[in-house]
């Protein structure tokens, strides 16, 4: 997997409780481009897919599920829950992968991020790396 530290949402992030990734991405203000009568719309989404990676880096404890979201917003709070997935704690294990592959089409906010929300008991134990990736390697054995 390829990985650029300006695209990077969250950098083995030892998530401990609910909390947005440590990096959101800015991807600016759409504007009016030169000669244009209104601003264009902002969707990231469309065109190529646009690989992204979201990996466990140190096995959890102690909750019962992570959810993960991709989320896009306004502002860098998010809120607007574009895909979701809920990982089992035993499944919480180094290498674990989620299926989310691909930025999703509807990115219209000016920010993008990842959303952890921890369900059951705090972990002491578990980190996460995310980020948009130039691939991802598909053939790990184990996660």
């Amino acid at each position: 997997m390829i990985l650029s530290a300006q695209q990077l949402f969250s950098d083995d992030q030892a998530i401990t409780a609910t909390a947005i990734s440590t990096n959101v991405i800015d991807l600016g203000i759409a504007d009016t481009p030169y000669g244009g009568k209104a601003a264009l719309k902002q969707d990231v989404g469309k065109g190529n897919p646009v690989p992204i990676l979201i990996q466990v880096t140190e096995a959890f404890n102690t909750l019962t599920s992570l959810t993960i979201t991709f989320e896009t917003g306004a502002t860098t709070s998010l809120g607007t829950v574009l895909n979701s997935e809920v990982v089992a704690l035993a499944a919480l294990v180094v290498g674990k992968q989620t299926f989310m592959q691909f930025i999703p089409n509807g990115v219209t906010g000016r920010y993008i991020g990842v959303r952890y929300t921890v369900t059951g008991s705090s972990p002491t134990l578990g980190k996460v790396t995310a980020g948009i990736s130039g691939g991802n390697q598909t053939n790990i054995v184990g996660a």
